[in-house]
C-alpha cells in the first residue's frame, strides 16, 4: 500500500512538472508571436529548421547519455543494497555455528545494525546527513570487537572463524560502497547544460513561422512536455535514496524478519 501511494505521488509530481513546462513554453510562444510578425519569421524558416535539427540532435544525444548514467547509478545502488543485506545474512548464519558468548554478541550486533540501517541511516542517506551514519557505523565496529576476540579451538572452528572474518570484511566493503553510492551525483555543470539546453531547444520552437496558432502551440508544448519529462526522471534517479523513485530497503527488511524469527537462539538484542 505504501509503495502504491508513493507511485501515485510520483505520477502527480511528474505531471505537475510537465504541465508547468508546457505552460511556460506557451507563455513564451504567445510573447514571441505578439512581438515578432509571422512574415519576418517565415523568411528564416529554412535556416531555423536546419539549426533546430542540429541542436535537437546534439541535445538528444546528451539526454540519452545522462539517462543512461543515472539509470546505471540507480541500478548499481540497488545491487549494492542487495549485496550488503546478503552479506549480513551470510555472516549471521555463519556465526551461528560458533560457540560461546561471542556468537550471541555478534548476532545481536548484526540485529542492531540492520535495525539502525532501516530506521536511521536510510533517512540520513536521503537527506545526505552523515551524523546518523557515523552512529550506525559504530554498531558495526562494536560487532567487530565482539567477533575478533573469539578464540577457535578446533579445526572446524578455525575454518568457520576464517569464514566469519571474510564475511565481515565483505560486509564492511559493501557498506562503504553503499554509502558512497548515496553521495554520487552528476556534476553541477552538467545540470546547467541540461536545463540550459532545454530552454534553448524549446525556445527555438518559437522562431518558426506557423500559420495556425493551435498547431504551433501544440508542437511547442509537446516538445516542452517531453523534455521536462526526461529531465524530471534524470533529477529523480540521480538521487538513488530519495525522491519519487528510490532504492527500497526491502532487502534489509527481509533480513530483519529472518532475524526476528531466529531471535530465540540468543535472546533479545540490547536496546531493542
Amino acid at each position: 500500500m505504501e509503495r502504491l501511494g508513493r507511485r501515485i505521488f510520483a505520477l502527480r509530481s511528474m505531471l505537475a512538472a510537465v504541465l508547468l513546462a508546457s505552460g511556460l513554453s506557451l507563455a513564451g510562444l504567445a510573447a514571441v508571436r505578439h512581438s515578432i510578425s509571422q512574415a519576418a519569421l517565415r523568411e528564416s524558416n529554412d535556416v531555423v529548421g536546419n539549426y533546430l535539427q542540429t541542436l535537437g540532435s546534439i541535445y538528444a544525444v546528451l539526454l540519452a547519455f545522462v539517462v543512461y548514467v543515472v539509470w546505471s547509478q540507480f541500478n548499481e545502488a540497488r545491487t549494492l543494497v542487495d549485496r550488503e543485506a546478503n552479506e549480513v545474512l551470510d555472516l549471521y548464519r555463519t556465526v551461528e555455528a560458533l560457540h560461546g558468548t561471542e556468537r550471541c554478541a555478534v548476532r545481536d550486533g548484526l540485529r542492531r545494525y540492520v535495525d539502525a540501517v532501516i530506521e536511521h541511516e536510510w533517512d540520513a542517506m536521503a537527506r545526505r546527513r552523515e551524523s546518523q551514519g557515523v552512529d550506525v557505523g559504530q554498531i558495526l565496529d562494536d560487532t567487530w570487537d565482539a567477533l575478533h576476540v573469539f578464540e577457535p579451538t578446533t579445526a572446524r572452528e578455525i575454518a568457520l572463524f576464517d569464514e566469519c572474518l571474510k564475511r565481515f570484511n565483505d560486509l564492511s566493503d559493501a557498506r562503504a560502497d553503499r554509502v558512497t553510492s548515496a553521495l554520487a551525483r552528476i556534476p553541477f555543470a552538467l545540470h546547467l547544460l541540461l536545463y540550459g539546453g532545454a530552454v534553448i531547444v524549446v525556445g527555438s520552437m518559437w522562431l518558426f513561422a506557423v500559420q495556425s496558432v493551435w498547431i504551433h502551440a501544440f508542437i511547442t508544448s509537446a516538445m516542452a512536455g517531453a523534455v521536462s519529462h526526461v529531465l524530471y526522471v534524470v533529477r529523480d534517479l540521480d538521487d538513488s535514496f530519495s525522491g519519487d523513485w528510490q532504492v527500497d530497503p526491502e532487502p534489509f527488511k527481509r533480513v530483519r524478519r529472518y532475524m526476528r524469527r531466529d531471535r530465540v537462539q540468543c535472546g533479545p538484542a540490547p536496546g531493542l
